[in-house]
């Protein structure tokens, strides 16, 4: 089986309605962490200080086929519309993978069977 690491940096207002996507089609566990970002277009709030927002990152590992039905779940809250986006969602192939709950790997091989 393979795997994929499946990264969301999203709004943190939307970072329930992303982890709730994930969860209903099948991750697992999800990683969150606290970012703080840094765009080209800089907002300006009161007294003319700057502020971008906070964000949340959102690390999933997710057997291959189920971390782009994911990703494809995650950039339709993050693109509302297609040039509008709040958000970047990606993956990355993983080659070596340790530590995995094997309910875990039990769920993703009946999501394969599922699908197929």
């Amino acid at each position: 089986m393979k795997f994929s690491v499946l990264v969301t940096i999203a709004p943190e207002d939307l970072e329930q309605e992303c982890i709730d996507a994930a969860r209903e089609l099948g991750a697992g566990g999800i990683t969150v962490l606290s970012g703080r970002g840094i765009s080209n277009n800089t907002k300006k709030t009161f007294f003319g200080l700057t502020f971008d927002g906070s964000q949340s990152v959102l690390l999933m590992v997710l057997e291959k086929k189920l971390s782009l039905q994911v990703l494809k779940a995650i950039q339709k809250i993050l693109m509302p519309k297609e040039t509008d986006s709040q958000g970047l969602v990606f993956t990355l192939p993983l080659e070596h993978l340790g530590g995995i709950d094997m309910s875990q790997y039990q769920k993703f091989e009946q999501h394969l069977k599922e699908t197929l």
